[in-house]
């Protein structure tokens, strides 16, 4: 299975063209799963595992993986998916994730194959699914559909992720306009309610939406009642998203005449100078790799400050 990530250097040509890979796996079931490549680290057989009293229900243990120690999930029971217990299931596998400055392993059942898809074909969960819902987005490979779980979500159930902004930092925004709203756009719910928290907490207000597609025909509404200066003060926008990426979004947003002054941070809890690099080519104006508060706080200030 290390061959479907060792050429991960050799996929970065997908980012920027609106194109990821999903690395499909199953939970105990026919049902396909699927999580982007690129916060794939490895994927190794059942290691042995230390249990660690107190932990999260969800986590197995800890495993000793390449000489650091990492929390081993089984992301079944973390989603609240009916399926057999894996823990004693001999050819079950880790899958070995890197994201929002952490390492940590996902036990699955069976891991598939790699598959390559076009944001404009991953969707939004269907509507009825909830906000309670672990689930993403989808996407149907060879006839089946496949459902994207929102790792940051089983993150945030895990670890326990500090949301405020400091006082010395908020006392930095003690003075700037905030008639204007800075407009958040992620996919994830939890990763949209952490960045609208931070910005309330520096006194903007916010409007948001979950892809780059809706955050664009937004913007376009607003460009063409010519009400974009009054309305946008900032756009953060997650790189990773349905339908259209942040990468395809910002340059979209520099071919529009009235959109192209408007100052974009693309977000994303992979990196790396790929993306910082990335970043640059799309024509954004800063990158963040999330989610630490005082950092978001200080590039929206930074970027407010710039007008």
């Amino acid at each position: 299975m290390s061959q479907f990530i060792d050429d991960v250097d050799q996929r970065t040509r997908l980012v920027g063209q609106n194109r990821m890979e999903l690395l499909l796996f199953h939970l105990g079931s026919e049902q396909a799963f699927g999580i982007n490549v690129f916060k794939v680290r490895e994927v190794i057989a059942k290691p042995a595992l230390r249990h660690i009293p107190g932990s999260s229900p969800v986590v197995c243990g800890v495993a000793n993986i390449r000489g650091k120690t990492v929390s081993i999930i089984d992301l079944a029971q973390a989603i609240g998916f009916p399926s057999p217990e894996i823990e004693h299931d001999q050819d079950a596998k880790v899958i070995v994730t890197e994201f929002n400055r952490s390492v940590q392993g996902f036990w699955v059942s069976a891991v598939d194959r790699i598959v390559n898809v076009t944001w404009e074909n991953v969707k939004p969960p269907p509507r009825g699914t909830g906000q309670d819902s672990y689930l993403v987005a989808v996407t149907e490979v060879d006839g089946h559909w496949v459902e994207i779980i929102d790792v940051e979500r089983v993150f945030a159930q895990v670890n326990q992720v500090n949301a405020d902004v400091s006082e010395a930092v908020q006392k930095e925004a003690e003075g700037l306009s905030h008639d204007r709203r800075i407009l958040v756009v992620d996919d994830s719910l939890v990763a949209r309610k952490q960045v609208e928290r931070a910005i309330a907490e520096l006194g903007f207000r916010t409007e948001s939406r979950s892809d780059g597609k809706a955050a664009l025909e937004y913007l376009e509404e607003l460009a063409d009642a010519d009400m974009v200066d009054q309305h946008i003060e900032l756009i953060i926008a997650d790189i990773e998203m349905p339908r259209m990426d942040g990468y395809t979004l910002t340059r979209k947003i520099r071919e529009n005449a009235k959109l192209k002054n408007l100052r974009v941070v693309l977000h994303s809890s992979l990196s790396g100078q790929f993306n910082i690099d990335m970043v640059k080519r799309a024509g954004a104006d800063d990158f963040l790799a999330k989610f630490d508060p005082d950092d978001l706080a200080a590039t929206v200030l930074r970027n407010v400050r710039s007008d």
